[in-house]
């Protein structure tokens, strides 16, 4: 057998015990939120056909889809239509001799895909959360994955405002939930299209939003300068310049797109959907309207939402808005929707950066049974049952080395204990097989006491 190097592809990870735990906390916290407000669990496959994704997340989306490679491309008989068939993909052009399947972007395009199969039989308004990875041929960085969990929740075939403030109260419970102090920005896709009308820049509508959704990370005079490379003049960018610095309170921020965009009818649907909203949910401190948001996904038509951890140094831990012709794409036209996501591992970098994980999500075992010889095995193997069916996490150490002393047997044990951090050990050597009884030790506090054996499962392991 060859030998190879360890490792693992760039952008993936490994989980312990400890990170599996947390983060089954916060998939958990989620999915009872979801299941809360009445949404159905689903899940899709891992690959999806490429003709699916492709043309969904814009021209720079597209280039972040992990293709898969078609099975038999090593046959020689087809070897130079391969080569030939490689440089086209090179070129950036699609070749379904190559490939024609790809892993998941995101779940929101696999559910449209889902909608679109099984209308027929679908009780709508459909309202279903997706908790699966997704992939993405980013470059890995803090916070950004190659491999990451998605967490989503949509509702299909209603245009009613009232899903979107429900989700927007999702955002809000779980965020609640967590104890994640974080901020709920809304904005409205209406109103970057009145933007884009405005400036006579329609056809520019993609590159405008793509450039205004880089804002946060590259600046607004790098933003300008993309704005200028696509092609829009300076009377249009500085428009647009004067959008950005829109500023102040909700009510503020409103005032002033109303005398920017609300003239045009598509920016005053797109403000009175956020006022709708706003007013609403009138009592939520974490929605804060923004109006440089964009999420830089075409297939959005209405609300947006984004939500970031106020007091951590982490991009958005969610993000979401409306798509009213989603399915359009696969030949099923009128069936509006709406969804969100939370991105799983940005949380918990959150969770970890600002320690806010309860110490009990990282408990384990709880109770280690010595070996100390076949009889007394046996005994604590027995008793340890009663615990388990308790409800006590339980193990006993599976190795006796018969040619050591029971001292040494012992001293594993006891550091096999300690670097597994659990809190209780139980001995049962052959005076407590012989007594009835066996000895309990708390490793955190050192207090040892002897208990008989037929009232163990009514011992207090805290």
């Amino acid at each position: 057998m060859t030998k190879v190097k360890a490792g693992i592809p760039q952008g993936t990870r490994d989980f312990p015990a400890e990170v599996v735990k947390r983060r089954s906390y916060i998939i958990q916290t989620i999915q009872t939120v979801f299941e809360l407000f009445g949404f159905q669990p689903l899940e899709t496959p891992a690959m999806e056909n490429l003709e699916t994704l492709l043309g969904k997340y814009g021209d720079e989306g597209d280039k972040l889809i992990f293709k898969i490679l078609n099975n038999g491309l090593d046959n020689p008989a087809k070897r130079t239509q391969v080569q030939k068939d490689f440089e086209k993909i090179l070129e950036g052009k699609n070749v379904k001799e190559i490939t024609e399947r790809a892993l998941r972007y995101d779940l929101t395009i696999p559910f449209a895909r889902y909608v679109a199969m099984n209308q027929g039989i679908l009780t709508f308004p459909f309202k279903r959360y997706q908790v699966q990875p997704v992939w993405r041929a980013d470059r890995p960085q803090k916070g950004r994955y190659r491999e990451f969990y998605q967490c989503d929740a949509d509702v299909v075939g209603s245009y009613s405002l009232m899903n979107e403030v429900e989700l927007a109260n999702i955002y809000d419970t779980v965020c609640e939930k967590l104890e994640i102090d974080a901020e709920i920005k809304i904005n409205n896709r209406k109103i970057l299209s009145a933007l884009a009308e405005i400036c006579d820049s329609q056809n520019n509508l993609t590159d405008i939003t793509m450039a205004i959704d880089k804002l946060d990370k590259i600046g607004l005079d790098k933003v300008k300068a993309e704005l200028n490379e696509k092609g829009l003049k300076k009377a249009q960018i500085d428009l647009i310049e004067k959008y950005l610095s829109i500023s102040g309170s909700n009510e503020e921020k409103i005032s002033q797109a109303k005398a920017l965009v609300g003239k045009n009818e598509t920016g005053k649907k797109g403000i009175e959907e956020i006022e709708w909203v706003i007013n609403f949910l009138s009592g939520s401190k974490a929605l804060s309207v923004d109006f440089t948001l964009a999420r830089g996904l075409d297939y959005y038509t209405g609300i947006i939402f984004e939500v970031r951890a106020k007091k951590a140094q982490i991009g958005s831990i969610g993000g979401g808005g409306r798509y009213d012709d989603l399915t359009g794409t696969f030949g099923v036209p009128g069936i509006p929707g709406v969804g969100i996501s939370f991105g799983l591992d940005r949380i918990y970098d959150v969770m970890e950066e600002l320690k806010l994980f309860p110490e009990t999500v990282s408990a384990g075992t709880r109770v280690l049974f010595f070996n100390l010889g076949q009889p007394e095995s046996k005994m604590s193997f027995r008793l340890m049952q009663e615990l388990r069916n308790k409800g006590i996490s339980s193990e006993i150490y599976p190795d006796f080395d018969a040619t050591k002393d029971a001292e040494k047997n012992s001293d594993r044990q006891f550091k096999y204990a300690k670097r597994r951090n659990i809190p209780y050990i139980i001995i049962i050597g052959k005076e407590e097989l012989a007594n009835k009884n066996c000895r309990i030790k708390d490793l955190r506090s050192g207090r040892q006491e002897i208990v008989e054996q037929s009232a163990l499962v009514n011992f207090n392991f805290i």
